[in-house]
């Protein structure tokens, strides 16, 4: 199969105002053990808040990277380095949001579990933050997660719960939840409602200030793909309400419904199987997925996605997980498409979390076989739109 193939794209409008996703049932917290009122809790809450907000404090802003194109283009194309947090992945931000959300709401209690359904990274930086304040972490992931994300959650103190079906994860977690009478953290729901859109040195605000000083400070396009669809959500909102000019791309992996369910309003569009992409696509439309603020979508075959981070890695020596490869696939074509037009300026997208997670996937060619993936046609494309602009039909 060429580059072309299988490469489906809806691009040149938002999806019709229509198109709102089906909102979830929420799962009753469980009955409150502790009295809310009392000295102990409220001073247990207080320096739970302290430390989550003294690690925001502690941590540098993650890096604006700048990814080699010919000058003659007139096209910066820059990364947001979000391997660099604590635990490694873009994910550390949307943890830290969720804590600070389930503390201040009280649902997070000290002593009862924090549970998650997670393909990994998400986890990973959940159980980092419960074992900082001092609560058990459960997640609850499909078995065919990455053994190293499994070894990290493990690392940071969490507890691994499999599932066959990707599609229970979301019953299974609450049940666990009523069971121990911990808390369903749910970052499908609340990943776009926890985090601050407005600024509050989200990851849109970061991505602007670092830029102001570029020859292009306001992007043309900002590339970030969806898992909850919380980033996406977040980015576009920030650029709605500050009155830039920026687009906001979202690309979707196969074996994902949220192009489908973008491009025909559909809020009960689905998916039979689970992306092989971690991190990224959905087999139904998540709560936090926000169709309404988005400007594009592109679906990005999975071998695309294998060989934007390989071609990364010649391009930067940084190895990538699939996710930043499947963004970094649309910002490729994206500039292309501005190469053509004789337009200028810069264009954003991710590196979300660490290739070193994935050397047993996305850089092993013997899982590429066993899944079927041909990534030549496409490193070819990427390698002569690296000379030509154009990449390929």
């Amino acid at each position: 199969m060429g580059p072309g193939a299988g490469s489906e794209e809806e691009g040149g409008g938002r999806a019709p105002s229509a198109v709102r996703v089906r909102p979830r049932t929420e799962v009753p917290q469980a009955t409150a053990d502790v009295d809310r009122s009392d000295s102990a809790y409220r001073a247990w809450l207080k320096d739970a808040v302290r430390k989550v907000q003294a690690d925001a404090n502690r941590s540098a802003d993650t890096h604006l990277l700048l990814f080699p194109l010919p000058e003659a283009w007139g096209i910066d194309l820059y990364l947001k380095d979000e391997s660099t947090h604590p635990t490694g992945s873009l994910k550390h931000r949307l943890a830290r949001s969720l804590f600070l959300y389930g503390l201040c709401n009280g649902w997070i209690r000290p002593g009862k579990p924090v549970i998650e359904a997670s393909s990994g990274s998400t986890a990973v930086s959940e159980a980092y933050f419960a074992k900082l304040i001092g609560v058990p972490f459960v997640a609850v992931m499909p078995r065919t997660t990455s053994p190293e994300k499994i070894r990290l959650i493990e690392f940071h103190g969490g507890r691994c719960h499999f599932v066959d079906d990707p599609r229970t994860m979301y019953e299974e977690s609450a049940t666990l939840a009523e069971r121990t009478g911990g808390h369903y953290m749910d970052q499908f729901t609340y990943a776009e409602r926890a985090t601050d859109w407005r600024g509050n040195n989200n990851i849109a605000e970061s991505v602007y200030q670092q830029l102001r000083r570029e020859r292009y400070p306001e992007p043309a396009w900002i590339v970030a793909t969806a898992g909850t669809g919380g980033t996406s959500a977040t980015i576009a909102r920030y650029v709605h309400y500050m009155q830039h000019d920026t687009r906001i791309c979202v690309p979707d992996p196969e074996n994902s419904c949220f192009f489908d369910g973008w491009t025909h309003a559909d809020p009960d569009a689905s998916s039979d199987c689970g992306s092989r992409i971690e991190g990224i696509g959905r087999p139904r439309m998540e709560p936090s997925f926000v169709p309404g603020a988005i400007d594009r979508m592109m679906k990005v075959p999975d071998a695309a996605s294998v060989a934007a981070v390989r071609a990364l890695e010649r391009a930067i020596g940084r190895k990538a997980g699939g996710s930043t490869g499947t963004g970094l696939w649309s910002a490729f074509r994206i500039v292309a498409e501005m190469v053509e037009r004789g337009e200028r300026g810069s264009v954003v997208t991710l590196i979300c979390d660490g290739g070193e997670r994935y050397l047993d996937k996305y850089y092993s060619d013997a899982w590429l076989a066993e899944q079927g993936l041909d990534i030549g046609p496409y490193s070819a494309a990427i390698d002569g739109f690296l000379r030509t602009a154009r990449l390929g039909a």
